[in-house]
């Protein structure tokens, strides 16, 4: 098999210009090797040509190495099988070891060998070809002509792509279009790939000299100029050397998004977490900003923390469409907010939620886009005033005896502890609607009105922009708040039919058989092969 490669790379590069002349970028031996039976292969790039030796080199730059026969011929025989891959790399049954740069450029000249001829795109009339990309406004068709963008738009299905999921609830059908929804600052990536204005290389202050006077009272005042890479390289790299030298390693921050990075370096469990810790550092530890609150407090109620706080809607979709007679959207305007990943698919659910008689609240100080679109009750506390209407709410239900006490009574505990501070019975202060009405500046008539609605739907509460993510919980008061909202679900039977959180923004129908591997398992990051 190791001869075999060797023999297809040699035959197509003589027939394929594209790989033959990727022959002639690099000078360098590698060699697959099979550990198990210590034999191996050597291939060496020189002068623009591939040369091949049987045997082992001790010195090569590159080396691949394979557990077994078995692992070697799985993973080289075509089709390749990418999960198969990925199991081997986590359960170290493949190992690539040398430089960076040549075991990508090694790597991918062994499986370019599958990859030639492939085209890429869908030719269209007048030489326009189409592309699909991904973006964090919705998957995009993007139109080229001449090796330029002409245009971006939604994806329309067609029948070669995989049929729609169908909801019935309550006597309609429900389907998401045959098109994908995108939002309005996806449809701008053609004017920012083309700005005038777009960064494409390092930047240095005009008046920054890292090796003499760095005038650092002109930072945000000085104009910057282009710099070559390399510049800019030794530029960091000296001084990471400099702080080490004059301060120590500890005056060295490192950080990172708290939603992690993807690829190769950025991301937490590959090159980021070696290099910092290669060099010494003070790490700045970012909490989930996205669901603060539900990180330091929901969590402790849920009792888990499987989703880090935040709560699950796996199903939710289809629950709340079947079952649901009230929704509560409360610090929640997804109409302003759902663009960040899936574009306006949560627009069209939550118009299917019109058609079915669905009562609407919205809690915001502000009247939302969303409170505009679907309309119903509005209600406006003051500003991180939301647990305070929470606590009013669940006091109303104790007292009224309108919370589902079956439930809290085999499935919570601490419950009595609950009822006293609500009651007064802790502090002296009954947690009346009036009490509440002082804190939010909602009338408690409203305060009662809502709580006793409340208990008499099965009700969802949409909880920030998405299932927990965004809106109150950012807020100074935000832990409170979530965690509120847990102990009132709760209070109402939380995964019972109609009765969870949720803002229609996910939790759809999903097919369990499809396979996508997560940041850990090397599809996004850290694959051997650096394509990710």
């Amino acid at each position: 098999m190791l001869f075999g490669i060797y023999l297809t790379l040699k035959i197509l590069g003589i027939f394929n210009k594209q790989l033959s002349k990727r022959f002639t970028e690099k000078e360098f031996t590698a060699q697959i090797v099979i550990r198990s039976a210590n034999i191996g292969r050597t291939f060496k790039f020189a002068n623009g040509r591939l040369t091949s030796l049987r045997g082992i080199k001790e010195n090569a730059e590159v080396t691949l190495e394979f557990a077994d026969c078995f692992v070697a011929t799985r993973l080289l025989t075509p089709p390749i099988d990418f999960l198969q891959q990925i199991d081997a790399q986590k359960n170290f049954q493949l190992k690539l070891v040398g430089p960076d740069e040549l075991t990508h450029w090694f790597t991918q000249t062994v499986m370019a060998t599958r990859r030639l001829g492939w085209k890429f795109g869908t030719p269209l009339k007048d030489s326009i070809v189409r592309y699909t990309t991904n973006t964090n406004g919705g998957p995009l068709f993007v139109y080229v002509k001449d090796e330029k963008i002409i245009r971006v738009g939604p994806i329309d299905f067609d029948s070669s792509d995989a049929s729609s999921w169908t909801i019935k609830a309550r006597g309609k059908s429900f389907t998401p279009p045959r098109k994908t929804t995108v939002s309005p600052h996806a449809l701008a990536w053609k004017s920012l790939v083309y700005s005038p204005d777009r960064v494409l290389t390092p930047l240095k202050r005009v008046d920054f000299d890292p090796n003499g006077e760095r005038n650092c009272k002109n930072r945000g005042v000085s104009k910057y100029v282009p710099i070559s890479w390399d510049e800019a390289l030794d530029i960091v790299a000296g001084e990471i050397k400099r702080l080490k030298r004059d301060f120590g390693p500890g005056a060295i921050a490192f950080s990172h998004s708290s939603h992690h990075s993807f690829g190769n370096v950025g991301y937490h469990l590959s090159a980021f977490r070696r290099f910092v810790n290669a060099i010494g550092m003070t790490g700045v530890h970012h909490h989930p900003l996205s669901w603060e609150g539900w990180y330091w407090g929901a969590m402790h109620h849920f009792g888990q923390s499987m989703r880090n706080g935040a709560p699950e809607d796996y199903g939710t979709t289809e629950d709340c469409l079947e079952n649901c007679e009230m929704i509560v959207f409360w610090s929640s305007d997804p109409e302003s907010t759902n663009g960040i990943y899936g574009g306006f698919e949560g627009t069209i659910r939550r118009q299917w939620l019109k058609e079915l008689d669905i009562d609407f609240v919205h809690i915001n100080p502000h009247y939302c886009e969303t409170a505009a679109y679907l309309g119903g009750k509005w209600m406006a506390p003051k500003p991180t005033t939301s647990p305070a209407l929470g606590i009013a709410i669940a006091y109303i239900w104790v007292t009224e005896n309108t919370y589902d006490k079956e439930f809290v009574e085999d499935r919570t505990i601490g419950f009595g502890e609950w009822r006293n501070y609500l009651l007064g019975e802790e502090d002296g202060i009954a947690k009346t609607p009036e009490w509440a009405e002082a804190e939010t500046g909602v009338p408690a008539k409203d305060i009662l009105a809502l709580a006793q609605k409340w208990a008499g739907k099965k009700t969802y509460l949409a909880a920030g922009g998405g299932t927990g993510f965004g809106g109150a919980c950012r807020n100074a008061t935000g832990i409170q708040w979530a965690r509120v909202s847990v102990c009132l679900m709760a209070m109402q039977g939380l995964g019972k039919p109609g009765v969870n959180f949720g803002v229609m923004q996910s939790g759809t129908p999903v097919n369990l058989r499809f396979y996508f591997p997560g940041y850990a398992e090397g599809g996004i990051s850290g694959d051997l092969e650096h394509t990710a």
